[in-house]
């Protein structure tokens, strides 16, 4: 029998929240129109544009590499370089997603501060090189709220787009955990995105209480030429597309997607204030979003393991990551405290 206590090494062991399932169900009344000209489809990507206040194109797609990869390769030739952070999943988690589906566009890291691009280490590599010998930089993708759980704020974002339209330069966010950091700022997703110079956001509904999807939007409408074309060749036209895009009908009604990534983000903040004095330990990164990362010793580590914990260690030696998520228990949160308390003081 297989342990379903909750654990913290990543928000997408949560399942699924009960308006993603309600709208699904209901969505499973009678047929519908496929691959996407539907009601629901319809609904959804209406929903996007009253909460994002603006006319965006909207796209549908299974998970965040798809979205991630196919957006940027709209927005490269092969022959063009895209500026990540060092420890951008499109970077360091995405198999090489992002140069397969671009059919070629190089990656290239840029240092950070907190997990944060900035105007500096953009321009950096940005004016590295000019000729014709090495790939041109043509794109800017930066993480909302960043791998280590950091988040830009709006002046932040401005700053950096102003850096992008100098360098002539187009802006992606990877938004997978974008409504955490909304929630944490307390901004609406239009402050945001396209009124800070955003062109394209992937904004993530597998971490927010969604089984699956990834919702596409175009701010610059012009770069989604031809875009739906793209989805449809890589495989991510879903014939039943409204189960893709029903689930996103129930998050985006009444603010829903907020009020669970406000759950995550505190109890986040609960972890950290629970083992905030203990000596041992120390907080690697402010928290901001729904991560908590913590600097521990390795022994401490195995034997919060050899309890039963899961989370992952791939942030350098001593460092663990905990995730919180829409439906983490308050308990549970207490419990791990109390054991990273214990395992500290044998």
């Amino acid at each position: 029998m297989t342990d379903q206590s909750q654990q913290f090494a990543s928000d997408n062991y949560s399942g699924i929240c009960p308006e993603a399932w309600a709208a699904m169900a209901e969505a499973n009344q009678g047929h519908e129109r496929a691959y996407g000209d539907d009601q629901w489809t319809a609904r959804a990507a209406d929903h996007f544009r009253q909460l994002f206040e603006t006319d965006c194109e909207v796209f549908f797609v299974f998970n965040g590499t798809a979205a991630n990869s196919l957006a940027l390769s709209a927005l490269c030739q092969s022959y063009h370089s895209v500026i990540c952070s060092e420890t951008a999943h499109v970077e360091t988690d995405e198999c090489g997603a992002p140069e397969f589906f671009s059919n070629g566009s190089k990656l290239l890291t840029a240092r950070t501060e907190n997990g944060k691009l900035t105007p500096a280490a953009i321009s950096e590599i940005a004016l590295k090189r000019q000729d014709i010998h090495y790939p041109k930089p043509r794109v800017v993708t930066l993480t909302q709220a960043t791998e280590i759980g950091t988040v830009y704020s709006p002046e932040e974002l401005r700053a950096i787009s102003d850096t992008c339209r100098e360098l002539g330069l187009h802006l992606h966010m990877d938004g997978a955990r974008f409504a955490n950091a909304c929630a944490f700022l307390g901004c609406s997703p239009a402050e945001l995105t396209w009124k800070a110079g955003v062109d394209v956001l992937c904004f993530g509904g597998t971490k927010n209480g969604m089984a699956v999807g990834e919702a596409i939007l175009f701010f610059n409408k012009k770069l989604a030429e031809d875009f739906d074309y793209r989805c449809k060749q890589s495989g991510q036209l879903a014939s039943k597309m409204r189960f893709l895009a029903a689930p996103w009908v129930g998050l985006l009604q009444n603010e829903v997607w907020r009020k669970h990534a406000n759950h995550a983000n505190g109890c986040a903040r609960l972890l950290s204030e629970l083992v905030a004095d203990i000596p041992q330990l120390s907080l690697m990164f402010p928290v901001q979003a729904n991560g908590v990362f913590l600097q521990m010793p390795e022994p401490a580590i195995e034997a919060l393991r050899a309890r039963g914990w899961r989370f992952y260690t791939f942030i350098g030696d001593g460092g663990a990551r905990f995730m919180c998520s829409w439906d983490t228990e308050v308990a549970r949160v207490h419990e791990l405290a109390a054991d990273i308390r214990l395992v500290l003081q044998d």
